[in-house]
């Protein structure tokens, strides 16, 4: 009975780290997001130009440093990986994984022109449940935080 227990507890953890990522799903251009999370810790954080969270910082660079400069901030924090890339479309998507329970947050970022400079348009979200607490919020702020200590704003 404690053996069946424990499988049963045990099954649902298991799919969450080893459940295959849809690159279609996941993958997506965040201007072509259709919904703007309300509650920011109930499913997500966007930033883009237009209907989002909030408004992308733009920096006094090109579209391909900028996205350059944040693959290293994004790579460089624990548990992320980069999932697919498309470089001639300056889009990345990374997968950053909680540190107990290993559940996937999925980021797709895309550098754009923008008044004269570059900005990044991000969205960041779970995979499971319906809540992130605010973490796809402050790993989003706190990236472009790192990246405003790197490159000048326009």
């Amino acid at each position: 009975m404690a053996l069946a227990t424990t499988a049963a507890l045990a099954a649902p953890l298991a799919w969450v780290r080893i459940a295959p990522a849809d690159v279609a799903r996941w993958h997506v251009d965040p201007m072509e997001v259709e919904r703007v999370p309300q509650a920011p810790r109930r499913g997500g954080w966007l930033v883009r130009t237009g209907p989002a969270n909030a408004a992308p910082s733009v920096f006094d660079t090109d579209p391909a440093t900028l996205l350059s400069a944040f693959d290293e901030i994004a790579r460089a924090t624990p548990r992320t990986r980069a999932l697919f890339e498309s470089p001639a479309e300056g889009r990345v998507t990374y997968v950053t994984r909680s540190p107990v329970a290993g559940f996937p947050d999925y980021t797709s970022v895309k550098a754009v022109p923008e008044a004269g400079g570059a900005a990044l348009m991000i969205w960041a979200r779970q995979r499971f449940g319906v809540a992130d607490m605010g973490v796809n919020r402050k790993r989003v702020e706190a990236w472009i935080a790192a990246l405003e200590d790197r490159l000048p704003r326009r």
